[in-house]
Parts: C-alpha cells; structure tokens; sequence
C-alpha cells in the first residue's frame, strides 16, 4: 500500500510540474497549435545575424510620422523582426550610409567580449532602453529604435546579440520572445 501512495504522489508531482509550465511552452513542446512554426518570435532563434545590405544609403526619414511599417501580415510586429521560416532580417536593409546608426566613435568602450551569434542565449537582468545589463556587460538601445523596445521585459526577456554588418559600433539585440531586434551600443 505505502509503495501504490508513494507511486502516486510521484505521479501527482509530475502532473503538476508540466501543468504549471506556461501555456506557450506546452503546447510548443507538444507540437501542436500555432506554436509549432512561429511566423516571428516565440523562442526561435535565427541561425545567423542579417547579411551586408546591397542597397544604397537612404536619406533620413523624417523622425514623427515617417516611419516605415514593418507589419507585412498578421502576426508580424509593427518594428525590424526575423521571419522564423527563413531567417530573413525584415527591415536590415537601410544600407551602411543610414544617419539614425551613425556613431562618433565606433567601439569607443570597446568590443563586447562574450559570445556573439545563436550559440548563446542571454538573459535581461534590468535596466532600460537608454541603459541595460547581462552578464554583467551594460548596452544602450539606438534612440531610432526606442519605440520598437516597448514590449520588451528589462528583467526577464532573453536575447541574443549579432554583429551588424552595416552599422560600425553597433550590435543587433533580437529579442527571443517577441522576434524582433534593434540596435545596441556596447557600454562596457
């Protein structure tokens, strides 16, 4: 008898285990739902940072009411983002010359020392978009993109840095769970 309760309270645990899971995971790890190929976001992780862009330098947009819109169906956010399918960087394609990522000093603190590119996740541990931390290492968002960081959660969203082919000084910030990605500078 103590052996069936022993198995069944082993059985309870595990049931409450994957019951406390968010939905999210569960149904992506059961394969089924609209989880199982996210259009964008949803823990996908491209497999590689943005090619060089082969378009010419555009002109600044203007800086209210200018903006592009990068919402080219349901399910795509309103800011740059990664398509899970293909891996395709909608909205890297400003060309090198783009104003809004032009720094005085490239690398001026340095080049960020830890891993760069899908091999490794990191972990927001606060801060905000003008300042923010992992690792112990402090970034800034590029103020161009201020706006395309307003979901993101500064203590808990995981990201992953890539190198930007275009902008000198700059990395890319994807953001794991919303799918999209901005511009960071490199505090130390």
């Amino acid at each position: 008898m103590k052996k069936l309760i022993g198995f069944l309270a082993l059985l309870l645990c595990c049931s409450l285990a994957a019951w406390a899971q968010p939905r999210e995971q569960r149904e992506r790890a059961g394969g089924g739902g609209h989880y199982a190929r996210p259009e964008v976001g949803r823990g996908h992780i491209p497999a590689h940072g943005p090619e060089p862009s082969r378009a010419p330098a555009r002109p600044a947009a203007p800086e209210r009411g200018g903006r592009r819109n990068f919402a080219e169906g349901p399910g795509h956010p309103n800011a740059p983002h990664v398509h899970a399918q293909d891996d395709r960087w909608i909205g890297h394609d400003g060309g090198r010359g783009d104003a809004h990522y032009r720094v005085a000093r490239p690398w001026e603190h340095g080049r960020f020392p830890g891993v760069i590119g899908p091999r490794h996740v990191y972990r927001l541990e606060g801060g905000r978009r003008d300042r923010f931390r992992f690792d112990s290492f402090w970034f800034s968002v590029a103020p161009y993109d201020y706006d395309y960081v307003n979901g993101w959660l500064w203590d808990t969203d995981d990201i992953v840095l890539y190198e930007d082919p275009d902008h000198p000084g700059y990395y890319l910030a994807y953001n794991v769970r919303l799918g999209v990605y901005v511009h960071v500078l490199f505090l130390g």
